[in-house]
């Protein structure tokens, strides 16, 4: 199956809503942070991003690395120039 490409906003929050819907994070009404994903080359399953430091997960993180790993196997992180600031002063 080919991977579909997203953004870093689309694939953060669809690891956020998946890892939301965990039962014993659910149940416990815990609110986990998802940072943004992190690009890099592409290793030797074809991923080419990663995210690390979830905030307020101690306790859930195999649950959460499966999550991550799941979606990593779904998407591809794409550049996303649109969403980037420019630099006011051109360096």
């Amino acid at each position: 199956m080919a991977k579909r490409a997203r953004s870093r906003r689309v694939i953060k929050e669809e690891v956020s809503r998946r890892i939301q819907n965990i039962d014993e994070i659910a149940d416990d009404g815990a609110r986990v942070r998802v940072p943004d994903p992190e690009p890099h080359a592409r290793d030797t399953r074809g991923r080419n991003w990663d995210m690390a430091r979830f905030g307020n997960a101690r306790g859930y993180e195999a649950s959460i690395r499966a999550v991550v790993d799941e979606v990593r196997d779904e998407f591809d992180l794409i550049d996303d120039p649109a969403s980037s600031v420019p630099n006011p002063f051109g360096d």
